[in-house]
């Protein structure tokens, strides 16, 4: 029988390394622009690469400081209360908001000095409060509970790893995968499976391909790598009904 290549990351100090090196990889990556780039329009709705960066610092900034979280949290949950939108969306236009008066040379020195307390900062919190305490997330057609421990390890390190990919997708370049871009990958299967409970073999290819088969008997899915995290996130689209599960970054 088929085996699955593709493993859920295994704990927190892996998820906290590879918080490092997908933060390290994308400061490198904004250095090494030019002029020219910051303008161009990326793969998330109405952002260009100097809005992506103005997100990523802001995140960072958020998992460097308990003050500063504390304060972007309060006040995009307030907002999008009083807006009537999501609350990622009033902490991503918050985010904007208060990197607005970075220049592009800022933002990549701020970024790269940011990549060592952000990591510290998500990495503080003790254990047992990590796995106790929760929060309401409620994003597109998720709805749901996360403890910090999901939230500080997978989706803060998730979301730096396919803003890397956005990046290279707005400069229409190779993103230069790696072995630990199939840790990522792999996680995303092994948790996309879990929340749609079908039986499925799933093939990925490409660089950071590979295999997770899920019960027996289910529909055989082959697509790039890459691509099916696009689809997961909703920056792309297919037609498999089980590519409708969404998987949050």
């Amino acid at each position: 029988p088929e085996t699955s290549t593709y493993v859920a990351v295994a704990g927190w100090d892996r998820w906290m390394r590879l918080a490092e090196v997908s933060y390290r990889r994308l400061a490198d990556a904004f250095a090494a622009l030019d002029a020219d780039a910051w303008s161009r329009p990326t793969p998330c709705e109405g952002w260009t690469v100097r809005d992506l960066a103005g997100h990523l610092v802001g995140a960072m900034r958020s998992a460097a400081s308990l003050r500063e979280s504390a304060s972007q949290q309060f006040t995009a949950m307030r907002r999008a209360k009083s807006d009537g939108v999501d609350v990622d969306v009033a902490l991503t236009a918050l985010q904007l908001e208060r990197t607005a008066d970075r220049s592009p040379e800022q933002l990549v020195a701020e970024m790269a000095e940011l990549v060592t307390p952000a990591v510290r900062g998500r990495a503080k919190l003790p254990a047992p409060l990590r796995r106790m305490a929760s929060v309401r997330v409620v994003m597109g057609d998720i709805d749901e509970r996360w403890t910090m421990d999901y939230f500080l390890g997978c989706i803060l390190t998730r979301d730096a790893w396919l803003h890397r990919i956005d990046l290279a997708d707005a400069l229409g370049v190779d993103p230069a995968l790696e072995a630990v871009d199939r840790e990522v990958v792999g996680d995303v299967a092994v948790e996309w499976a879990r929340r749609h409970g079908r039986p499925v073999a799933l093939h990925l290819t490409g660089e950071v391909g590979g295999t997770l088969v899920a019960g027996e008997d289910g529909d055989d899915l082959e697509l790039d790598a890459i691509e099916f995290c696009r689809v997961l996130s909703g920056r792309s689209r297919h037609d498999h009904p089980l590519l409708a599960t969404s998987v949050p970054f």
